[in-house]
């Protein structure tokens, strides 16, 4: 599986772990070049409280187009050190 936005490829895994229709990149994957911490923060119920990162390609931001769960929930430790995307960023194979 690849994340590809603005032409970049942000990750790429033949080890991604689908939860809830997301595939989730294994961090060691991704393309650290692109991400950027974000402030800003949520919480799932069941898989913890989310982090995300600002994706910058070519002077161009994606705010929080990418999350992660710094500490995931026992139910989630599927994902334990997993990166998804959303906001326009393609995910295919």
């Amino acid at each position: 599986m690849k994340a590809i936005w603005n032409n970049a490829t942000l990750a790429e895994s033949d080890e991604t772990v689908i939860v809830e229709g997301n595939h989730y990149f294994p961090r060691d994957t991704i393309n650290t070049e692109f991400f950027q911490p974000s402030e800003t923060h949520t919480v799932c119920g069941w898989k913890g409280t989310t982090s995300y990162y600002d994706i910058v390609v070519n002077g161009e931001t994606n705010p929080d187009a990418a999350w992660y769960y710094p500490e995931v929930k026992p139910e989630a430790k599927e994902i334990e050190d997993y990166v998804a995307f959303w906001k326009g960023v393609e995910v295919t194979e």
